[in-house]
């Protein structure tokens, strides 16, 4: 049975949104922290020769200035002579350029506001460096030592035999960030060559002689293990020393939970020898691997400053941030019109994206700074008073005030800081949901988790607050928080729980 394929024609309506080369770029602007903008642009001006610095120019206009300040009369009159016909000479130039640009066919977009962008006016700025000539390298960090090298460089100093140091590098290789020793002695017997037939004596020997490498008590299996051998090297004549070994061996987990009462009693101490006692062992380090290494510190440059003027809070870009952008005259004007050769092309092409690049820094910078006044003018209670003043913020209340898609303010917020009086702040940290108070106001998150601090940092340490009581003091002060809410804001900002930040009287 043969089958009959009808053919026939359909109209359909519909909507496509087609991103083009420039909106994609001008998106992935806005998401790019100040440091990898700064990339971006180094990156556009080595690849593509119709950008440059303006502060080019102006230094050799200076340095032209101050070389004919140094000459006679008689040349300073050549000088002008000459100097007025480079002039005229570039002045025609940029008339030929101009009308040869004017020439330039349509598919080229963005080109209404060519003379504001490009005539040498437009707000870029970046501030001259008083050290070009500095080695760049001079201030550069190398990366900080690890506990491993660490470890290494003291064991390679240690008179160790040929099995001893094999032993000791298996160690070292298995000691943890923290500090402690990741793996169990039969562990590190098995890494070990099984000819050798090492036995647990030997290891324990070479791991007590790590123990006591700097920092001392690296190596330990567990805090109890590395406070003994810190208590270990202290002088003997130290005031109750015994008492703290006493402690740590053999009640820590009631020191933990800190049921002073009952360490009084079990070690027949008052609450003053007890004090002094907590007081030797507070001195100690219950995690010697954290002194050595860490991660790299990670610089920031502000994106906008804020400072108070006239009794105002004034928003600016950062001008470091943004470096004076131009297209270069000179091979503008190498563009001929009705050419299609390869360079003439490739000229072209350059020009365009010079220009797209430039727009979108424009309309980057923009966008950062209309979101950047939007928020501290919502948020002038914070600047003026502190966090217990912060209002509650989303990201839709800003993009409704700025007329823009809340997908922009996300991009346009992430990454980006904002130097205030009050510290470097990312624009992240000026958001945070609404909390209901009794009378129907809203309340931020933000104030709430300030308030939380302020009431434990107020508190009696002998009777620290409970979560309860914390959130019964927000009820009557109007704020509707439950009791799990206190606790998860409190845990969020690593603050301990009541039972663990109780002191004795």
């Amino acid at each position: 049975m043969a089958t009959v394929m009808k053919q026939s024609l359909q109209l359909r309506l519909g909507q496509q949104l087609t991103m083009t080369p420039q909106l994609q770029q001008a998106i992935r602007l806005l998401q790019l922290s100040t440091l990898d903008l700064q990339m971006e642009i180094q990156q556009q001006l080595e690849s593509n020769v119709m950008l440059e610095l303006a502060e080019e120019d102006q230094q050799e206009t200076e340095q032209r200035t101050e070389e004919g300040e140094t000459q006679d009369t008689e040349g300073e009159r050549g000088d002008e002579a000459s100097t007025e016909e480079a002039t005229e000479a570039g002045t025609a130039g940029e008339e030929t350029a101009a009308q040869e640009q004017a020439d330039i066919p349509e598919d080229l977009p963005l080109d209404s506001n060519w003379d504001d962008i490009y005539d040498g006016s437009t707000p870029w700025s970046q501030p001259d460096s008083e050290d070009e000539d500095r080695d760049p390298y001079a201030n550069r960090s190398g990366g900080g030592e690890t506990l491993h090298d660490h470890l290494t460089w003291q064991a390679e100093l240690t008179p160790f035999t040929d099995r001893d140091a094999a032993i000791a590098q298996v160690i070292i290789d298995s000691v943890r960030d923290d500090g402690y020793l990741g793996a169990g002695i039969e562990e590190l017997i098995s890494a070990l060559p099984a000819e050798w037939a090492v036995e647990p004596d030997e290891v324990e020997a070479v791991l007590r002689r790590i123990q006591h490498f700097d920092p001392v008590g690296v190596a330990a299996r567990d805090p109890r293990e590395a406070l003994l051998i810190q208590l270990e090297q202290l002088p003997p004549d130290t005031p109750l020393l015994p008492e703290a070994r006493r402690l740590v061996d053999l009640h820590l987990d009631m020191l933990v939970q800190r049921q002073y009462a009952q360490l009084c009693r079990r070690m027949k101490l008052n609450q003053d020898q007890l004090r002094e006692v907590l007081g030797l062992i507070q001195t100690l380090d219950p995690r010697p691997g954290s002194q050595i290494g860490g991660d790299e510190t990670q610089y920031v440059v502000p994106d906008v400053v804020v400072r108070r003027s006239d009794g105002r809070w004034q928003v600016e870009l950062n001008p470091a941030t943004a470096p004076r952008l131009r297209v270069n005259s000179y091979y503008a004007s190498l563009i001929k019109r009705a050419d299609n050769s390869s360079d003439n092309t490739t000229l072209r092409n350059h020009l365009q994206e010079a220009r797209w690049f430039i727009k979108s820094l424009l309309s980057r910078n923009d966008t950062l700074l209309k979101v950047a006044r939007c928020i501290v003018e919502r948020q002038q209670g914070y600047f003026d008073h502190g966090e217990e003043a912060m209002q509650p913020l989303v990201l839709r209340e800003v993009a409704e005030a700025v007329d823009m898609h809340e997908s922009t303010i996300s991009r346009i917020t992430t990454r980006k800081y904002m130097h205030t009086p009050r510290g470097t702040l990312e624009f992240k940290y000026f958001f945070s949901s609404h909390v209901q108070t009794v009378d129907g106001g809203e309340c931020s998150a933000t104030a709430i988790r300030a308030r939380i601090r302020r009431l434990i940092a107020d508190e009696n340490p002998t009777k620290p607050l409970s979560d309860s009581r914390i959130a019964n003091i927000l009820q009557e002060e109007g704020i509707n928080v439950a009791r799990r809410t206190v606790a998860k804001y409190r845990e969020a900002m690593a603050i301990a729980s009541s039972s663990e930040r109780k002191r004795l009287a």
